[in-house]
């Protein structure tokens, strides 16, 4: 319960950083794979909500104040597809989205393509890693049946490829057991469970990312809710695909992180630049 990987996150500036480990659809990188993009989708009249892609890096809170700069973001809906980031950030992040009374869901947002469409949220999307601490930020929170929330533990992100082989500080070890404190206070101050904790802490980087079930989300106070109208519009404002979302096919290499990005992630910014605490992709 120590070291942790891909639920929680990587480690930048000395902090635990979290992410999972799919990485190509297709040939090309996913976008929730890439640094956190938030997006305004308006479906008018008077509805809305904010698009969050992409993993939590030391730059993210920023560019979450610059694009809330000219907008009233209290009480809206934050719209999640992630597979993780750096765990500090992500607090960060994920307090100053309570602060704004924000409501969270999984889903990947689909704009308009004619004139007269509207835009819609699909449901078979990810929130990995500390994506599912930015969850958690949300004052409601639904989780499409659909949906995959994922986790798993901390751990150095430069040594995740080989972690049984790997050898490790007195300094790493207090690294990674300072940022699981901070990560179990913020779960509690959110009103999560030490459930997710333990589910999170108990799966090793050489396993895959635990998926957890609608009942574990009800267990870890992740899910508030099962009626998608407490964090969407209504249909006649904004479809929500829901019932019908088009399968993916997938494979174990999908669910690779990419290694460039694994190791600028990794790194640490703080004061104890020697160790770099991340949860890393499973094997």
């Amino acid at each position: 319960m120590l070291l942790g990987v891909a639920a929680l996150g990587l480690v930048v500036g000395g902090a635990i950083t979290v992410m999972s480990n799919t990485a190509r659809a297709g040939g090309a990188l996913e976008e929730r794979k890439l640094p956190m993009r938030f997006g305004w989708v308006a479906c008018e009249p008077n509805c809305g909500w904010v698009s969050a892609v992409g993993i939590v890096t030391g730059d993210t809170p920023k560019d979450f104040e610059d694009f809330a700069r000219d907008r009233d973001l209290t009480g809206t809906t934050l719209v999640l597809d992630s597979s993780g980031g750096s765990v500090n950030d992500a607090i960060t992040l994920g307090r100053r989205f309570r602060g704004l009374k924000m409501r969270t869901t999984v889903g990947m947002t689909q704009r308009p393509s004619r004139a007269g469409d509207r835009p819609r949220v699909v449901p078979e999307a990810y929130c990995e890693s500390m994506c599912v601490f930015l969850l958690l930020a949300g004052t409601t929170r639904y989780v499409p049946d659909t949906a995959h929330v994922r986790v798993h533990q901390i751990w150095m992100g430069d040594r995740a490829d080989d972690a049984k082989a790997a050898s490790y500080t007195a300094q790493d070890l207090m690294i990674v057991e300072r940022d699981i404190g901070r990560l179990a206070k913020y779960t509690f101050d959110m009103g999560g469970a030490g459930d997710l904790l333990s589910l999170a802490l108990n799966v090793p980087p050489w396993e895959d990312l635990h998926e957890l079930s609608r009942a574990e989300l009800r267990l870890t106070n992740i899910v508030t809710t099962d009626m998608v109208a407490e964090v969407l519009p209504p249909k006649g404002a904004v479809p929500v695909a829901e019932l019908a979302p088009k399968p993916q096919a997938r494979d174990k290499q999908q669910d690779r992180f990419p290694a460039a990005l694994d190791k600028q992630l990794s790194r640490t910014a703080e004061a104890l630049p020697a160790a770099t605490v991340a949860a890393t992709p499973p094997q």
